[in-house]
């Protein structure tokens, strides 16, 4: 009910079942949580656990590749080559698609319908494998991608046969990533850091297992992703299934499910879009660097400057992953304040983590390289990289937490159009003239993506800054009880 502005919704405590106005000042009173340093408290207490949580999981494979690289060159290349491929086909695309369901399942909890958790679920983890089934046939046949893109065929040969027994790994990612979230958007933790930190700790003796003790060579190193991906899944279905926390949002397969799929797919595919632009952009950048001159050490450089980046990216996308919980939580309750306090709360956050971080990084800037090669050339330009690459983890600190603000509000389908501008209209046209037209090489190519990441952050913080947090309120409370109103309960717009 809405009149003049003013949102009628049940109380968060259960000892009052009326109703309480949330009024233009907002907040719902002491209960709100729109006080600056009770969203600061809530956000730090899940952010540092979802960091654990996401280092967790893309530990997985790379330690899959550490035990593969022992077995010697062609391995470590082959299973390389397809641990980058898998990622930019396929489980960028689903970590990308799920993200949808922080701003449908995080916004339906604040609102207190809890009966529509389980149908965004349910129709999530049914969509997300439908498309794992056309990425599992571009898998199969990857080897004659890879040749026609001029790789060695021997390497392409083995990197297929990596994927086609990652392909079981591919569909436990899907189901996996759609139960993180619906822990996730509940502020469930504990379960999930649980579940992650064991799988990594099994997942080390058992791809050593599987690689050498049974001699499956790389074949047991996907195998063993497979296995640790769909052991999360186990873990978390049964903490589900048995957990008091779940009563009320316990996820029960029905067939409303297939009728919320094209409301999810609404903000999935821009989800998708909004991620893969991102991620793919810097892969286009390493490869860029096999055309320079000298191309062993641009790429060695720039790998190891990507790793670094990729690695610090997941303290603030822990951070963004709370951000989204606090923001939509608020927004479906509809207290438009309290989400406006919780974004000022993880600016403050990813400002901070960006300065300890990036001071770190210069002051180390001389045995970075070492952690990569012990070839003093690589390491002297790791070295001269270094405070490009504290600009970019600076940059990076921001666009974490307001990607994450951005999924929480709903803002899928602009972030899409911002990365696309940012990083395909500048970012790389930038990049390519520096590296090759004002012959900068590396330097030329890493200052171009910077360029895309500063305008990106620069994009969504005015956004962010412009935004009428009422209005997104009043938007989100709208659209979840004109779908729970709809005769068919489909969830269409």
């Amino acid at each position: 009910m809405e009149e003049a502005g003013v949102i009628l919704l049940p109380k968060r405590s259960e000892e009052n079942e009326g109703v309480v106005e949330i009024s233009e000042q907002g907040g719902g009173g002491g209960g709100s949580g729109g006080c600056f340093m009770q969203q600061l408290k809530k956000v730090s207490y899940m952010a540092a656990p979802m960091v654990a949580v996401t280092v967790s999981q893309f530990l997985l494979q790379i330690v899959s590749v550490m035990m593969a690289g022992h077995l010697g060159k062609l391995s470590l290349s082959g299973v390389a080559i397809a641990t980058s491929f898998a990622d930019v086909t396929g489980f960028s695309v689903l970590l990308g698609m799920a993200g949808a369901l922080e701003t449908l399942c995080g916004q339906t909890y604040g609102a207190e319908q809890f009966n529509k958790l389980g149908n965004y679920i349910c129709c999530a983890i049914i969509s997300l494998i439908l498309v794992c089934l056309p990425i599992s046939v571009l898998w199969v046949f990857m080897d004659k991608v890879l040749i026609f893109f001029g790789q060695d065929p021997t390497i392409s040969i083995l990197a297929r046969n990596y994927c086609i027994w990652l392909i079981p790994a591919l569909f436990g990612y899907a189901v996996l990533q759609s139960l993180i979230r619906y822990f996730q958007i509940q502020s469930l933790i504990f379960p999930m850091v649980l579940s992650s930190i064991t799988a990594l700790c099994l997942h080390i003796p058992l791809c050593w297992g599987l690689v050498f003790k049974l001699e499956l060579g790389h074949v047991g190193a996907a195998l063993a992703i497979g296995i640790s991906y769909w052991f999360n899944v186990i873990f978390l279905g049964l903490y589900m299934k048995h957990s008091s926390a779940c009563q009320k949002t316990k996820i029960v397969f029905t067939s409303k499910a297939f009728l919320s799929i094209r409301e999810f797919v609404q903000f999935a595919i821009p989800s998708a879009v909004m991620v893969c632009l991102e991620w793919w952009s810097f892969e286009l950048i390493i490869l860029l660097a096999g055309l320079l001159p000298n191309p062993q050490l641009e790429t060695s450089v720039l790998s190891i400057c990507l790793n670094t980046t990729t690695l610090h990216y997941f303290i603030p996308y822990g951070v963004g992953a709370a951000a989204s919980t606090r923001v939509s939580n608020e927004l479906g309750a509809g207290n438009h304040r309290a989400a406006q306090e919780a974004v000022r709360a993880v600016v403050v956050l990813g400002i901070a983590e960006a300065i300890l971080v990036s001071s770190a990084l210069f002051c180390f800037r001389h045995l970075l390289g070492y952690t990569y090669s012990n070839e003093k050339e690589v390491v002297d330009n790791v070295a001269e990289m270094v405070p490009l690459l504290c600009l970019s983890v600076s940059v990076d600190s921001l666009l974490g937490v307001l990607s994450g603000v951005a999924r929480g509000s709903g803002w899928q389908e602009v972030g899409a159009y911002v990365n696309l501008g940012a990083y395909y209209i500048v970012g790389i046209p930038v990049a390519a003239l520096l590296g090759f037209g004002f012959d900068f090489k590396g330097k030329g190519l890493w200052v171009g993506i910077l360029t895309g990441s500063s305008l990106q952050a620069i994009l969504l913080a005015l956004i962010t800054a412009f935004t009428n947090w009422q209005t997104q309120a009043t938007k989100a409370r709208e659209r979840i009880f004109e779908t729970a109103s709809s005769p068919d309960h489909s969830g269409f717009l």
